[in-house]
């Protein structure tokens, strides 16, 4: 059974649509990544699958309507956003007793283990602590509630370097069975390249793009061409070109890497480098018609 089905997802506010009739499948285990400009509608999907927001169209997550029935469904999801949500007066040591209290699938003692290897203290109160150890604080409570939907909302935005890698390091090591489901969304393309299975983009409310990683790997190609040979390798009609210190860099899409390797040095793109060779061709059919 996939995890998030969805037929004609559609949701407006006014005239503007943020959801523009999209239809979405993740199946169980995967880690898929939800990649978009400002206000392409990542969030307005993430809050209909969270059961936040109403929606037209047909949703069901892990087999349930998640507007209708957000009461059950709020026991196998959990959501980290980009704000944190923990009440800046309440201590450490009584937010685990609060979490304890409420949710029945907390396991405390793995909440506190994952905390041992932090630099947080039981007696420290919310407001007292880093903008990282919050992120550390919110990710120890999610990682002890044994459920099967994860949703990460820009999880690491403010964060530094370390932290960032610490958080994604933690999600994989501690969190992350083959079981679960988790969806990232994120500005940090480059950051989550080697955590995701999959990555959709999206843009002006519509997937523009959906892609394993497996396909990404075996269909994108990268080749920084040797200057002798740019007029040939334009000829094969590559999908994005870019010039770095005086090379070209061009990206293609299904072309043999036997025959690019002949034109330059050729590797695998990054998720951001396909990124904005999808949205900038998207921006500027957009313009032109």
């Amino acid at each position: 059974m996939a995890c998030i089905e969805a037929r004609g997802l559609r949701k407006a506010f006014g005239s503007t649509i943020a959801l523009d009739g999209i239809d979405l499948t993740v199946e169980e285990g995967r880690i898929l990544g939800l990649i978009g400009p400002n206000g392409a509608g990542k969030t307005t999907a993430l809050n209909a699958i969270l059961g936040l927001t109403p929606y037209e169209g047909q949703l069901r997550v892990l087999g349930r309507d998640p507007w209708s029935e957000r009461d059950l469904l709020v026991r196998d999801v959990a959501f980290i956003a980009d704000v944190a949500v923990l009440p800046r007066w309440i201590r450490v040591a009584q937010l685990l007793e609060f979490v304890e209290g409420v949710h029945p699938k907390f396991d405390r003692a793995k909440a506190e283990a994952f905390l041992a290897k932090t630099n947080i203290k039981w007696t420290s109160r919310v407001r007292e602590l880093s903008k990282g150890m919050v992120t550390q604080l919110h990710l120890a409570l999610v990682m002890a509630i044994d459920v099967k939907l994860l949703v990460l909302d820009e999880p690491t935005i403010g964060l530094d370097i370390l932290y960032r890698k610490q958080f994604y390091d933690s999600l994989l090591n501690d969190y992350f069975d083959h079981s679960r489901t988790i969806i990232i969304t994120t500005h940090q393309v480059e950051e989550i390249q080697d955590v995701l299975t999959d990555f959709k983009f999206i843009h002006r409310g519509r997937f523009v793009l959906d892609c394993s990683m497996e396909t990404f790997e075996e269909r994108y190609v990268e080749v920084m061409v040797n200057p002798d040979n740019v007029a040939a390798a334009r000829a094969l009609r590559p999908i994005y070109e870019r010039q770095v210190f005086g090379r070209s860099i061009l990206l293609f899409d299904g072309i043999e890497r036997q025959q690019l390797a002949a034109l330059g040095d050729v590797r695998t793109p990054s998720i951001a480098d396909l990124f904005v060779a999808v949205i900038g061709n998207e921006t500027a059919q957009g313009v032109a018609a």
